[in-house]
């Protein structure tokens, strides 16, 4: 009896399987929702409305996004963005702040320019959206989808097969440790010390998603902070700044390691993936074609951002930079490319790229199902 329970199921596992190949034939998305977590490099709108110098709903910001400037810190999409294309997604997706009448169903963008992993990390511009913060924004949305759902229950089943995007850190260097005459950590830790607090604050958070449905989750590190051309200006002999760097791979270092502890510690149907971005960056300068490393496309005020109503560079495929701190459209397409698919190059992509990550855990998720039917059909024998 138990035999032949298990040999029927074998039809039903064929036919989700071939459902899970015929979404990317359907043109529908790979996974049902992707939340956004992070600063600049993945806000979409939701720093336009606070209180920052922090924002880029203005131009030349969004000189070549459809709908012109959004609040993305760039010329047109960020990497995320190119990802979620990536991943299926007929729209991009919202930022928190404008959810109203969107399908929250289909994920929810909460990054904020300036933010960090610290409360205090980017506070100098003003108000912004830590990612302490970003996660008591996602419990509102998930209330908001288990009452679309019917039940808390099924909204975490329904999340449970959803991607979570977290790339944060920047600003707890650039805009916290790096800034000693208005933060203090400097003085209070090592790098060493520094990207052991950073990760302890992060793991806390990462394992609240957890409690709260999250099993698919992409972790991108730090990149080359030294090498943006506000780091270069500030060392005055037009080389990077190393010391800068130095921090970046610790970080890097110690959440590759942090992927490692989760992959071994929670259940078989979580995974996490580490983007080494400073490995990404240093192999897209050169591969890319990409001629200008080192000022940005845009004419740079004060704090680095594009002065308003100035006119760009018109050769913007040329440049890394946009302005002095964040990246063009080209260059996050290179990025996006390498970390959704990177045929297992363990150098870019740790244990695995996004597209592998998506289709491994649907297919885990499809034989827990399975599974579970099994034992329920077979009993004893």
């Amino acid at each position: 009896m138990g035999f032949e329970s298990k040999s029927w199921l074998v039809l039903p596992l064929l036919f989700l399987l071939a459902s899970c190949w015929q979404k990317c034939v359907n043109g529908e998305s790979q996974v049902p929702c992707l939340f956004i977590f992070g600063d600049s490099l993945s806000d979409s709108g939701n720093n336009n409305d606070l209180p920052t110098t922090a924002k880029s709903n203005y131009n030349p910001y969004g000189i070549d996004f459809p709908t012109g400037p959004t609040g993305r810190f760039t010329n047109c999409r960020t990497t995320i963005d190119i990802i979620t294309q990536f991943l299926g997604f007929e729209d991009f997706i919202p930022p928190f702040a404008n959810t109203s009448g969107s399908d929250i169903l289909k994920g929810v963008n909460y990054a904020s320019g300036s933010a960090g992993i610290r409360n205090e990390s980017g506070t100098l511009s003003g108000a912004c959206i830590s990612l302490g913060s970003q996660l008591a924004n996602h419990r509102v949305i998930v209330s908001q989808i288990a009452k679309k759902l019917g039940n808390r229950e099924k909204a975490q089943q329904y999340l449970n097969r959803c991607l979570y995007y977290v790339n944060i850190g920047n600003n707890d260097y650039l805009n916290n440790y790096f800034l000693p005459q208005f933060y203090p950590t400097s003085s209070i830790y090592s790098p060493e010390q520094y990207a052991e607090a950073l990760i302890e604050e992060l793991s806390v958070n990462l394992l609240d998603l957890h409690d709260i449905g999250a099993r698919k989750y992409v972790l991108v590190g730090l990149g080359l902070i030294g090498c943006t051309p506000y780091g270069i200006y500030t060392t005055g002999n037009g080389s990077c700044a190393e010391e800068e760097n130095a921090a970046a791979f610790i970080f890097n270092d110690k959440l590759k390691s942090l992927v490692e502890l989760f992959n071994n510690k929670l259940s078989a149907t979580s995974k996490f993936i580490f983007i080494n971005t400073t490995s990404i960056d240093q192999e897209n300068t050169l591969v890319s074609g990409i001629s200008v490393t080192d000022a940005a496309c845009c004419s740079p005020g004060l704090l680095g951002e594009c002065i308003p109503d100035e006119i760009p560079c018109y050769n913007r495929s040329d440049y890394v930079f946009w302005d002095e701190f964040h990246t063009t459209e080209a260059w996050n397409l290179l990025t996006a490319i390498k970390s959704y698919d990177t045929s297992s190059n363990q150098a870019f992509t740790y244990p695995l790229d996004i597209k592998h990550l998506v289709l491994e855990q649907d297919l885990k998720m499809e034989l827990k199902f399975i599974n579970g039917i099994t034992s329920q059909l077979s009993g004893p024998t």
